[in-house]
Formats: structure tokens, C-alpha cells, sequence
């Protein structure tokens, strides 16, 4: 009898029920209608501000804010990418969260590997979304794609970003755009291979492969994790340098990954999944996140207090730009309390990592958190002081994030349906079955 009911526990099989598509797509229906009010709302907005403060003036001083499209494009252009590196850098972290803990050893997170594995589909969309995003939008995203800053001949000729030219050129920067997605891909679909395979004939032979697969991702990761932080963030801001971004980015990403991962864990298990998780998992997954919002507090600091001492004008500027300005400076604070004291005090028993509904608001609290994070970083050098913290921000803003989660979370249920939903030969599964944390 045991031996059938362990039978029918490794066989889970996930079933995308429609009540939860329709629900998904309720959410991106309600995201597009919303952020169709929010250009309306933000469009009155922007005309009642021209007739108090007359017309011609604001014209002239938007002129020389802003060049290339209208401020409501624009602001568009930066909601759709930065939910899209947002997003996609969840699903990127799915991918490295297999491989550490296959280059590990580790044996606890057999039981939940098929949750970030399922992440890796939304790679695609990933792709998809950044090469249009750059063909349509990439000379208001990135302002270093204005030919004439490298040309000593004109008037808008920039020294600082001439100098960058070598690294910072289009011809080069879709190299590394496109190598970066063919790169990630080809790792995620070998690993989730060896892992379909490994399902259907055990043994430890795809195990082993595994590892040296993952082995190779984590040393690709380690620098395009980087090098893809400079490129589709830093360089936002041509002008600004931080020798901690690609750590800082890093480390956004990696414990909005991991909150992802452990909604999407307790949601299974509240629904009758994942029957070999127990309380000994969820612990090991908020100590993940407990551990990962101090370390991205300590990038925080450390990255403003370094820039701080050095007060170099072209570091400086930057958080220059977001303090001191009404817009951005409560997206600054709020993130460092709703990512570091929330958690940390939130977190900080043994008892509450063990708890579900504790996990769960502390996770969307930091995806939250994160998502704020990010805004601060990828709005300043787009919108400058254009940037909305007013009533229309809650449906221009909220409503293109709904649409990225709603897709997000369709395509990751609909990964979860590929595979069972427990890894029933993967060799360390009995070391995770008897996980216990002291």
C-alpha cells in the first residue's frame, strides 16, 4: 500500500485547469483596459498642465528635455521594457536557480525543480519582446543611439560618450543582445532535456550531464548577467559608471526570482500539488529570500555610499537625479523599506520562514519591492522629470504590469504541464523526500 501511494505521489501531473486561464486572461484583458485609461488619464494630464502654464512654454521646455517621440510614447516605450527585463530576468533566474543546485549537489530542491524549470519557456517571449522593443523604441530607450553624440562635427557631439564608443556601439550591442538569448536558451533547453529524459529511463547518466551543463551556464551567467545589466539598464544613463551595477541588478533579479519561485511553489501545494513538499522546503525558501533582500540591501549601500565618497559628477548625477527630485525620490525609499526591513523583520523567526501565509506576503511584497527598484532605475534617464507619480501611474503603470504577469504566469503554467511536476528519477529525490532543517 505504501509503495502505491509513493508511486502515485512521483506521478503529479499538473492539469492547467480553465478556471485559471480565464482568470489569467481576465487580469491581461483588465491590465490592457487600464493602460488604455492611464494614456487617456495621463494625455488631460500633460494638456491641463500646458493651458496653466501656457502652451508654448511647455512645448519649449519639453523640446529641450526630450527629443525624438512625445513623453506618453516614450513612457510607453519604458513601462513596456522595463517589465520586460523585470519579467524576463525572473524567468533567466529559473534557469540559474537549476544550476547552482545541480552544481551543488543539493538535494533539497529535487522535490521543486519542475517550478523554475517551467520558468525557462518565457525566454522566448523574452527575446521576442527585446528585439522588437529595440527596433521600435531603442533611440528613446537609449540615448547613446543618437549617431551624432559620436560625431566631433555636430553640435550634439558628447565627449564622455564618445569615448565609450567602443564598447557602446549598435552594431556590437545586438551582437551581444542576440548572443545572450541564443546562449541562455540553448543551456535552459539542454537542461530541461536531460530532465525530460532523466524521467523516462533514470539512472544517473543525465544527472552527471546536467551538472556539466549547468557547470557551463553558471560561467556564461556570470558574465552576461553582468554585461546584459550594463547594456539594457546602465546604458539608460550613457553617462553614468558603477563598477557594482551588474551586482546590483543581480541582485534585484535574483530575490524576485526566488519570490516567484516560492508563490509559485505554495500556490501548487495549496492546490493538492507537490504532496513531497513540506514545511522543511518552504523553510530553505525563505531563508533564500530572508538571505538575498540583505545582500541586495548591502549592494544598495555599498553602491551609494561608494559613489557618495567619490562624488564624481559622472556617478554622482545619478542618484542626484533621484533624490532630489519629488518624483523619484519616494520609489528610492520605498524600496529599501519594503525589500530590506519588511523581509528582514518579516523573516527573521525559524517559525515564520515555515509558515505559508507569512512566506506569501513577504514574496509579493518583494516583488513588489523590486518592481519599485527597478521603475527607480530605468525611468530617470527616459523621462527625466516627466516621470508619473500621479493617478494616472496606478493605470498606465499597474496596467502594462498586469499584462507582463498575466503572460508570465500563462506560459509558466502552461511549462508546468510539459513534465510532471516531480522529477520522479532524479537521484537525489529521496534526500530531498527526508529533507529536514534543524
Amino acid at each position: 500500500m505504501a509503495a502505491v501511494h509513493q508511486q502515485l505521489v512521483l506521478d503529479e501531473k499538473y492539469t492547467f485547469q480553465s478556471k485559471t486561464k480565464t482568470s489569467l486572461i481576465i487580469l491581461i484583458v483588465v491590465g490592457l483596459v487600464l493602460a488604455g485609461l492611464g494614456v487617456v488619464l495621463a494625455q488631460s494630464m500633460s494638456h491641463g498642465h500646458e493651458a496653466a502654464h501656457g502652451t508654448e512654454e511647455v512645448a519649449k521646455a519639453a523640446e529641450h528635455a526630450h527629443h525624438g517621440s512625445p513623453v506618453i510614447v516614450k513612457r510607453i516605450l519604458k513601462d513596456l521594457w522595463q517589465n520586460n527585463i523585470f519579467f524576463g530576468g525572473i524567468a533567466l533566474i529559473g534557469v540559474f536557480f537549476l544550476a547552482f543546485n545541480y552544481v551543488a549537489h543539493a538535494g533539497w530542491s529535487a522535490a521543486i525543480k519542475r517550478v523554475p524549470e517551467a520558468f525557462g519557456n518565457y525566454l522566448f517571449v523574452y527575446a521576442g519582446l527585446t528585439v522588437v522593443l529595440l527596433i521600435v523604441g531603442g533611440h528613446d530607450l537609449f540615448h547613446w543611439m543618437d549617431h551624432d553624440l559620436f560625431d566631433p562635427a555636430s553640435p550634439k557631439f558628447d565627449e564622455i560618450i564618445n569615448s565609450k564608443s567602443w564598447y557602446l556601439n549598435v552594431g556590437f550591442f545586438w551582437g551581444r543582445t542576440i548572443g545572450y538569448f541564443v546562449l541562455w536558451i540553448l543551456f535552459w533547453w539542454m537542461l530541461r532535456q536531460k530532465s525530460k529524459q532523466e524521467d523516462m529511463i533514470g539512472g544517473v547518466n543525465n544527472y552527471d550531464r546536467s551538472i556539466v551543463i549547468s557547470a557551463g551556464f553558471l560561467i556564461v551567467f556570470g558574465v552576461t548577467s553582468s554585461t546584459s545589466a550594463w547594456d539594457w539598464v546602465m546604458s539608460m544613463d550613457p553617462h553614468f559608471f558603477s563598477t557594482m551595477f551588474g551586482w546590483y541588478v543581480f541582485a534585484s533579479t535574483f530575490v524576485s526570482g526566488l519570490a516567484m519561485i516560492t508563490l509559485f511553489v505554495l500556490r501548487l501545494k495549496k492546490a493538492g500539488y507537490l504532496s513531497l513538499v513540506n514545511e522543511n522546503h518552504l523553510h530553505d525558501l525563505g531563508k533564500f529570500m530572508f538571505a538575498f533582500s540583505i545582500f541586495w540591501t548591502y549592494i544598495w549601500f555599498e553602491q551609494f555610499l561608494l559613489i557618495y565618497y567619490a562624488n564624481i559628477p559622472e556617478e554622482s548625477y545619478y542618484f542626484v537625479e533621484r533624490l532630489l527630485n519629488s518624483t523619484y525620490a519616494p520609489f528610492f525609499f520605498a524600496a529599501f523599506f519594503i525589500n530590506f526591513l519588511f523581509p528582514f523583520l518579516a523573516l527573521m523567526t525559524r517559525e515564520a520562514k515555515r509558515q505559508m501565509v507569512f512566506l506569501e506576503i513577504v514574496a509579493v511584497a518583494i516583488l513588489i519591492g523590486h518592481w519599485l527598484d527597478f521603475y527607480n532605475m530605468m525611468t530617470p534617464p527616459v523621462l527625466h522629470n516627466d516621470g508619473a507619480l500621479d493617478i494616472s501611474f496606478f493605470f498606465l503603470e499597474v496596467g502594462i504590469t498586469m499584462v507582463f504577469l498575466g503572460v508570465f504566469l500563462f506560459i509558466v503554467n502552461t511549462g508546468l504541464t510539459k513534465a510532471g511536476l516531480i522529477a520522479k528519477n532524479h537521484p537525489m529525490l529521496e534526500e530531498s523526500i527526508h529533507h529536514h532543517v534543524y
